[in-house]
C-alpha cells in the first residue's frame, strides 16, 4: 500500500530564500572597517596588543620579493602574487583547491596606530606586521596617592 503525500507548493520556496538571502549577506555585509578581499586572498589573524596591533597573514609559497605592502591614508594593503609551480605537469595534478596568481587585502588602520613605523618579517608562510601605537594612545597609569585626610591638609599647607 502507498502512503500518500501531502503537496505543498511553497515548500521549497523558503529554502531558496534563505539560500538567496545567504548568498547577499555572504558577499554584501562587509563593512568598511572589515577587510576589502579579492580572490585568493590570503587569510589573517589580526590582534592587538598593549602597545601594537599585529597582523598575521598566511602566505605558503610566496616569495618574499613577490609582496607589496603599502600604507596610502590609513590603509594597509598586502599584495602579492602566488606562482603556479610549473616542475608538475599540470595533467598529473588530482586535486587543486590553493589559488595562485594575484592577490591583494586592504586594512583600514586607526589614527591611533603608527603607520611610519610598521615592522614585518616573513617567517615559514607567514607574513608579520607589527603596527606601533602612537604614544597618546597607549595606556597611561595614573598613581593614587593614599593618606588620611589630615596628612593631606599637611601637605597642602608645607607642614
Amino acid at each position: 500500500m502507498r502512503a500518500i503525500a501531502r503537496w505543498e507548493p511553497f515548500h521549497g520556496v523558503t529554502t531558496l530564500q534563505d539560500q538567496i538571502n545567504r548568498l547577499f549577506n555572504d558577499t554584501f555585509e562587509r563593512t568598511g572597517e572589515q577587510s576589502i578581499l579579492s580572490a585568493g586572498a590570503p587569510s589573517v589573524d589580526i590582534y592587538e596588543t598593549e602597545h601594537e596591533l599585529v597582523v598575521k597573514a598566511d602566505l605558503p609559497d610566496v616569495d618574499p620579493k613577490d609582496l607589496d605592502i603599502r600604507v596610502e591614508n590609513n590603509l594597509l594593503t598586502i599584495r602579492g602574487e602566488r606562482k603556479f609551480e610549473k616542475k608538475v605537469n599540470e595533467e598529473s595534478y588530482l586535486r587543486l583547491e590553493r589559488s595562485y596568481g594575484s592577490f591583494a587585502r586592504s586594512f583600514t588602520l586607526a589614527n591611533t596606530l603608527n603607520p611610519d613605523a610598521i615592522k614585518a618579517e616573513y617567517h615559514n608562510g607567514v607574513l608579520t606586521l607589527s603596527i606601533p601605537k602612537r604614544e597618546e594612545a597607549k595606556p597611561k597609569q595614573i598613581k593614587v596617592n593614599v593618606g588620611t585626610p589630615a596628612m593631606a591638609a599637611a601637605a597642602a599647607s608645607g607642614r
